[in-house]
């Protein structure tokens, strides 16, 4: 739930401060998004904490709530499990990171007060749609690293989990449930090991809508609009369609440091490379 949340927290603040919109408005759009393939608890509450009047001001509760998230270590724990499987969880991550930013309430006003507020208008102005397709790739990004992560910690440690039944078992009771879940939960009993990317439902949603995240996390960005979540989705997306990475860089590095080798690509085993006639000297 740290990455959802994040991600509708990141969605909140575009319409909030790069829009205009009201909590009222904010709310309205996460109702509409609740009737279609967005439609979850942590959107339908996200409408109703929008649509909240604090009694004592008459103002949106959402607007004098203090921007400072608590956390009970849930996800620093699958961030640090994801790294000993060697599984990447980088949306998750990005979502701790923000709440310890969050934290960090001192630093923020001053740095504001030295750089000048990050957050500024878009122009032009995204449309509530791109907003709504950046959502659902971002989803399914931060989902398909999820169900990875617990695929490698049940092949590390022999569990033999039943992925479609996990699925299935958050689609009621649970912070998470979503109508998703059914979709993935089919796309993991059809396609038994496949990351979710790859499945046919979820690629051809993620072809249809991965331009509205690029375009809206590059406008984000552009306006100073902070948004980790959605972009460590994005970059992930983009590292996973790489055939050829930049890796190789990474490789040569560390085996002209410390002889760590590296592999060839025309050439099985291990390599040392020719360092001593080329040490950039």
């Amino acid at each position: 739930e740290y990455a959802d949340m994040q991600m509708i927290a990141e969605t909140y603040g575009m319409m909030r401060d790069g829009m205009g919109y009201s909590a009222s408005r904010c709310g309205e759009l996460f109702s509409h998004w609740n009737s279609g393939i967005l439609k979850s608890y942590l959107i339908e509450i996200s409408a109703s904490v929008s649509n909240a009047v604090d009694p004592a001001t008459g103002a949106a509760v959402l607007d004098i709530i203090l921007d400072r998230a608590g956390q009970k270590g849930t996800g620093r724990w699958t961030v640090i499990e994801a790294q000993h499987l060697a599984s990447p969880v980088s949306v998750i991550e990005a979502a701790v990171g923000a709440r310890n930013v969050s934290a960090m309430l001192a630093m923020r006003k001053a740095g504001e007060e030295l750089f000048g507020a990050a957050p500024r208008p878009f122009a032009p102005m995204p449309g509530t749609g791109e907003l709504e397709a950046a959502m659902i790739a971002g989803k399914i990004l931060c989902y398909a690293q999820g169900f990875a992560m617990i695929e490698a910690a049940s092949r590390e440690f022999g569990w033999a989990l039943p992925m479609p039944a996990i699925a299935r078992v958050w689609r009621a009771g649970c912070i998470i449930r979503s109508a998703m879940l059914n979709d993935m939960a089919s796309a993991l009993e059809r396609d038994a090991g496949t990351n979710l990317v790859f499945a046919d439902y979820f690629s051809a949603l993620l072809k249809q809508h991965h331009v509205s995240l690029r375009s809206l996390v590059a406008t984000a960005m552009l306006h100073g609009h902070a948004v980790p979540a959605l972009a460590a989705g994005l970059a992930w997306f983009d590292q996973i369609r790489t055939a050829r990475s930049t890796a190789n860089m990474i490789q040569a590095q560390r085996d002209f440091f410390g002889a760590h080798s590296f592999e060839r690509i025309d050439a099985d085993g291990a390599h040392h490379g020719p360092w001593g006639l080329h040490d950039g000297s």
